[in-house]
């Protein structure tokens, strides 16, 4: 199910075609992964990295956020990198936000993909020792089991039992247990047999659930179609299980160094480590 929460506002998407149509000619759509790509496993953005960043906004290039970190999480980041007008892709492509001065906030909520989260909450409730589940609802709340709680989720979850869960329409379901390896998770979700989701398991023993069919590259490539960015002028950096599917959809998809061979493996070229600001140079060719 797709819920649909924006509106067009006269003259403010006519300005942004206005632009994009101006640009196009040399301009790229840049899609960003956030953690271990941007910033490091601490949540650190370097000062190489911020300022090649802007320095590829200010050019005129479309930079777009693509993360697995829920909305309040992606906003400072925009703010970090002076992204002031264009799109965010967050909850793993889940949610897509039109950036704009113009908004009372800044921004606003376009398209919301949400699912029925209860058969995957209930085919992993027994196979993952010490689970904690977490749900991103149509509203943009979270809601947690035990007490979880994340600096991705960008907001502090409500603590709900575990059948609260179960009757809510969810954007983002997230699993994540001390007392797994992602091994364990790995092979909880093949014997789950989970269907109608889409899943990536992280660096560590965590697990983010949303719609069937729904990634970053999904929701970008709604995105490259708004905007009129031709196929071959799209660029994706990512580090992650999440990102392959948005690494295979870029004309240059480039995994981080310190990647996973599968991830590796799914992009056209590997740049540094996110410990040696390999983003930055990436983003710097773009200036060239």
């Amino acid at each position: 199910m797709t819920t649909m929460t924006g509106h067009a506002v006269p003259g403010i998407d006519d300005r942004l075609n206005d632009r994009t149509n101006a640009t196009h000619a040399t301009g790229n759509l840049v899609a960003l992964d956030v953690d271990g790509t941007l910033v490091d496993h601490d949540g650190r953005m370097s000062d190489a990295v911020r300022t090649a960043a802007r320095d590829v906004v200010d050019a005129g290039h479309d930079v777009v956020i693509a993360t697995g970190r829920s909305l309040g999480a992606l906003l400072p980041v925009v703010e970090q990198i002076g992204l002031t007008r264009g799109f965010g892709v967050c909850s793993n492509g889940g949610v897509t936000v039109r950036i704009d001065p113009a908004l009372a906030a800044g921004y606003e909520v376009i398209e919301r993909e949400t699912f029925n989260p209860a058969p995957a909450l209930n085919a992993l409730r027994h196979r993952i020792p010490g689970a904690r589940f977490a749900l991103e609802d149509a509203d943009g709340n979270f809601l947690s089991t035990e007490r979880f709680q994340d600096s991705s989720f960008g907001i502090e979850a409500r603590g709900v039992d575990f059948h609260h869960l179960l009757h809510s329409r969810a954007v983002r379901v997230v699993v994540n247990s001390v007392d797994a390896s992602t091994e364990d998770f790995a092979a909880a979700i093949g014997e789950a047999g989970l269907a109608g989701v889409t899943y990536s398991v992280g660096w560590t023993a965590w697990l983010d659930i949303a719609a069937a069919g729904v990634t970053k590259a999904t929701a970008l490539e709604k995105v490259r179609r708004r905007l009129g960015t031709p196929q071959s002028r799209t660029v994706a950096v990512g580090d992650g299980s999440n990102d392959i599917d948005m690494l295979g959809w870029a004309a240059r998809g480039v995994a981080m160094g310190q990647a996973d061979a599968v991830v590796r493996a799914a992009a056209n070229e590997v740049a540094a480590s996110v410990y040696d600001d390999g983003a930055a140079a990436v983003l710097r060719s773009l200036l060239a």
